[in-house]
């Protein structure tokens, strides 16, 4: 039982530091010596310069996701330690995988606006690909959903 709940833990901090690395980190989209991400917009020449992102309520409701999935799997895991010692025997940590569940559903959410609607803030080229945050938030949504259904399904022995 131990190494379970050891396992779980690690699970959920690895789900919390892709969602903070993919929020944080100007790796959305790259062009060559251009990055942009949910907040700036860098380019690293001679001189590295960024600007602030787009106003687009599109990308407004990207980083409200992104936001909202780091509390809800953060509120989960200060629940999870909160009801290992306060739930009963035999009892589920529903409340727990809810709000993992609901953190993976928000990055997914997050990250399918984003898919869809980038090229209305960089237009679309052959040299622009995806960048590793943004690769990063889809790994964490499967990850997010795994551990909360495995919180779920989860029950409390002593």
């Amino acid at each position: 039982m131990l190494l379970l709940l050891l396992g779980i833990i690690v699970l959920h901090v690895t789900v919390l530091v892709l969602l903070f690395i993919s929020t944080i980190v100007s790796q959305w989209l790259v062009n060559g010596e251009h990055t942009a991400d949910l907040w700036q917009n860098c380019t690293s020449g001679t001189i590295f310069h960024c600007l602030t992102s787009s106003t687009n309520e599109w990308l407004q409701s990207v980083q409200a996701m992104m936001i909202l999935s780091i509390i809800f799997s953060v509120l989960s895991l200060f629940l999870f330690f909160c009801q290992l010692f306060t739930l009963t025997k035999g009892g589920r940590f529903y409340v727990t995988g809810i709000f993992q569940i609901l953190a993976g559903l928000c990055v997914m959410s997050g990250a399918a606006i984003f898919t869809v609607r980038h090229t209305d803030w960089h237009q679309a080229s052959e040299n622009t690909s995806y960048g590793f945050a943004y690769i990063l938030a889809w790994l964490a949504f499967p990850l997010a959903l795994a551990s909360g259904i495995i919180y779920v399904i989860l029950r409390k022995r002593e």
